[in-house]
């Protein structure tokens, strides 16, 4: 496990009923992958992406590039750069926590990248309030957030001291089986024997071990990095000099910690209950709707989706 720290890359609060937890979010991962970058070979200098017209070969100017969204085969549907940022989601700064799920239920095929989840502004005490109750609950939150105009599902869960949020992918990205070639799901139905099952069972259990991630690495990597480091040490280097490029500034939210609206958001879950138990049922009203109504959460019904 890389052990360096990293500068937050968002910040803003983690939210659910009336409860704020001022955090700032930090990668929990780091690409170690290797980057052949371009280099011209006469001049030692970066080789970088022109904006090339496939059918033409010609570059075009930046001026004349519009964005389409294919509708049909061949057919495209232009957007102006105005309606684009339009339809951006609006950014936030909150972690928002839209319902709690059992910690098995997401499955590993959602997962998609991780950040850990850091309290700010003396939103210490809540914050572990919060891991505690995930963990002795075995809840996780389903959350949205925005992070740098793009809308995110992502999934809150405790891991060690931390809380961790790991982006989701959105259903719709998820291709499904159903037209894979694949074996019934039941060990009988796909001719399996209660022998044949046992000994799989015995060489699972003598293969296994504990999890230690210092036990692999990318054998690629080292090998192409070795050879780089044989290389320098014999002087067979080249110096390129990297074009200056304008750095971002980056900002986020200052959002108070209101530990005490925990109660307030009980209280109010409450009153909810209680409000609907006595309010009777208008004429003419199916008691499905009177169900959905009474399942309604505090807020409006887009605080919450079924998961």
């Amino acid at each position: 496990m890389t052990t360096s720290t990293s500068r937050a890359l968002w910040k803003g609060a983690i939210s659910f009923g009336l409860v704020h937890i001022p955090v700032a979010l930090h990668s929990a991962t780091s690409e170690e992958g290797l980057n052949f970058d371009w280099l011209d070979k006469r001049s030692m200098d970066p080789v970088g992406y022109k904006r090339i017209n496939k059918k033409t070969g010609k570059e075009v100017d930046k001026e004349n590039i519009v964005k389409g969204i294919e509708y049909e085969d061949g057919q495209y549907v232009i957007l102006s750069q105005e309606e684009i940022s339009a339809a951006y989601p609006k950014t936030t700064q909150t972690i928002e926590i839209e319902t709690f799920v059992s910690n098995g239920d997401i499955p590993f095929l959602y997962l998609e990248r991780p950040y850990y989840v850091v309290p700010i502004n003396k939103g210490t005490k809540v914050y572990a309030l919060l891991r505690e109750a995930l963990r002795k609950t075995q809840r996780i939150g389903v959350a949205r957030v925005v992070i740098q105009t793009k809308q995110h599902l992502a999934v809150l869960a405790p891991s060690g001291p931390a809380l961790v949020l790991n982006l989701l992918r959105w259903g719709n990205e998820i291709r499904s089986w159903e037209n894979l070639n694949l074996p019934a799901e039941d060990a009988k139905a796909a001719a399996i024997t209660e022998k044949e099952l046992k000994m799989a069972e015995q060489l699972i259990n003598d293969m296994s071990s504990s999890w230690n991630p210092e036990a692999y690495r990318d054998t690629f990597r080292d090998e192409i990095m070795k050879l780089v480091h044989q290389k320098a040490e014999t002087g067979d280097i080249q110096s390129v000099v990297q074009p200056e490029q304008a750095e971002t500034p980056r900002g986020g939210a200052q959002i108070l910690d209101l530990t005490e609206l925990l109660q307030r958001s009980l209280k109010k879950g409450e009153e909810k209950d209680d409000h609907h138990k006595d309010k009777a049922a208008p004429a003419g009203k199916s008691a499905k709707a009177d169900a959905d109504n009474a399942s309604t959460p505090a807020g409006g019904p887009h605080k919450r989706r079924a998961v």
